[in-house]
């Protein structure tokens, strides 16, 4: 079943559906991206060594400016910024779609495709990131007021003091509402203004109609998400090289799925 979202009606455009799917798809998603992986290794490990060089430079500034507890929610800002991040690999599953071979530099300009709606797209994504920043500032500094730790303070400071559980609760709850603010206005956002011709207002309120119709395997897919890119994470980094590419490029096949229409 596919429901017309009422923005396209609106404007007289060519409709665009949103298709039900079910808990299976996810699964396939990751299927799909792991097949893309390897029928482009090259692009995707450039693709996941920028990711894990690029986390590192951040851990390093971070720690040089005496900012290093700023590391965990810098972190779960990936969450927030993944779809874009993965700009570039929805063109090399693109490409491999329409059997092409898929060009590295080209990927690097993906935004050409439509610049305006996904610097705008952008824009909204870094704003979320930037709440949520603030927001993890705040929670830090009612919870530990004066208090900047060190590196060889963090755990006893974050994990083992007796404000760590309250602390830890309310940093999940309130990670968790910017997580899924920003997955369900990207989630196919993102890669559907990277295909189409369409505007950023379209593209967002398209996500949440694609989020409202499949909750479950959304909430599923969102999961996933959160599984392969937290693994990521735990492995100090290095297993971005692989799960980043993987997950942008399920996204994608995810974005095939929910979305037809032109």
């Amino acid at each position: 079943m596919a429901l017309t979202t009422p923005e396209a009606q609106i404007s007289g455009s060519s409709p665009i559906a949103v298709n039900e799917v079910t808990l299976d798809h996810p699964w396939r998603w990751i299927e799909a991206g792991w097949a893309d992986f390897r029928a482009a290794p090259a692009v995707s490990l450039i693709y996941g060594l920028i990711f894990v060089l690029v986390s590192y430079v951040l851990v390093v500034w971070l720690y040089l400016s005496d900012r290093f507890f700023l590391v965990p929610p810098l972190a779960a800002g990936y969450f927030l910024v993944t779809p874009f991040l993965a700009l570039g690999l929805y063109d090399v599953s693109r490409r491999l779609e329409q059997e092409q071979m898929p060009d590295i530099n080209e990927s690097f300009v993906a935004w050409r495709a439509n610049p305006f709606n996904l610097f705008a797209m952008g824009l909204v994504l870094m704003l979320l990131l930037l709440f949520w920043m603030m927001a993890a500032n705040f929670v830090f500094a009612i919870f530990y007021t004066g208090i900047t730790p060190r590196l060889d303070q963090l755990v006893q400071v974050l994990i083992l003091s007796g404000e760590s559980p309250a602390f830890l609760a309310i940093g999940i709850i309130s990670g968790s509402f910017f997580a899924l603010a920003a997955f369900s206005v990207s989630v196919v956002a993102v890669p559907m203004l990277v295909d189409r011709k369409t505007d950023v207002v379209t593209a967002v309120l398209t996500s949440l109609t694609a989020v409202r119709t499949n909750i479950r395997p959304l909430l599923l897919w969102a999961a996933l998400i959160v599984m392969f890119v937290g693994l990521g994470l735990i492995t100090f980094f290095i297993g971005l090289a692989v799960f980043m590419p993987l997950v942008g490029y399920a996204s994608w096949h995810a974005y095939r799925d929910l979305v037809t229409g032109s």
